[in-house]
């Protein structure tokens, strides 16, 4: 049974599967409350099935861009869960899972994540020909200069989203496409998916080396010498 977890931002979630198949999920506004809510919830979530740790056989864990606290929360749970049970870890990009959930618009997808100082955190995905690509690397960046670059129908995918809405609306006109708040709502299942995909080509992560991926560096760090 493979793991999936996201704490990519404050809506949290974890996904259990069994042969391809989403047996359980659980998706929740945690705000920046991870360290103190993913854990009983990951245990809520196996007790309904009568299962324990053991049962799990593979971790996927969202590695960012997204919070700093919440990355470090899902990252450090998944990879001590990983050396406790010798289990396979593999993590993937937050940005894809956002917009892999909007694959089947066959339209292109731009995930949107607030990454603070009045810029975002974004990138580009299409479904093309049954092919899941990336478009776009992720970086960051503002919301003028995305939408600068939008040539064509695009949907603009994320919870922060909706703060933006208007601006986008204003620039890209009737090329932005911005799905509901409930089709927008994270869930660890397409995580779970998207890992699964390189799991089962026998491409994964080493736990020791697993670090999430933030796009810059905290506001707060360590001065660097002259």
């Amino acid at each position: 049974m493979q793991l999936a977890i996201d704490t990519s931002t404050d809506t949290a979630s974890l996904a259990l599967v069994r042969d391809r198949r989403v047996v359980a999920e659980l998706t929740w506004r945690c705000g920046q409350n991870h360290t103190r809510q993913l854990l009983p919830n990951l245990d809520h979530l196996l007790r309904q099935f009568g299962l324990g740790p053991q049962a799990i056989t593979d971790i996927i864990v969202a590695r960012g861009p997204g919070s700093f606290n919440g990355l470090r929360v899902g990252v450090s749970t998944a990879k001590g869960l990983a050396f406790s049970l010798g289990v396979p870890i593999v993590g993937v990009s937050s940005l894809e899972t956002e917009a892999f959930q909007h694959a089947g618009t066959g339209l292109p997808v731009c995930p949107i994540f607030n990454a603070g100082r009045g810029e975002i955190a974004t990138a580009m995905y299409h479904k093309r020909d049954g092919e899941w690509v990336q478009l776009v690397d992720e970086h960051i960046t503002t919301v003028k200069t995305l939408c600068s670059k939008i040539t064509t129908a695009t949907v603009f995918c994320g919870e922060y989203v909706p703060t933006v809405a208007p601006q986008i609306k204003e620039l890209c006109g009737g090329k932005a496409v911005i799905p509901s708040s409930v089709t927008s709502l994270r869930r660890a299942g397409f995580l779970a998916e998207l890992g699964l995909r390189r799991l089962e080509a026998g491409d994964r992560d080493d736990p020791a080396t697993l670090q999430p991926g933030y796009l810059r560096r905290p506001s707060i760090t360590i001065a660097k010498h002259r």
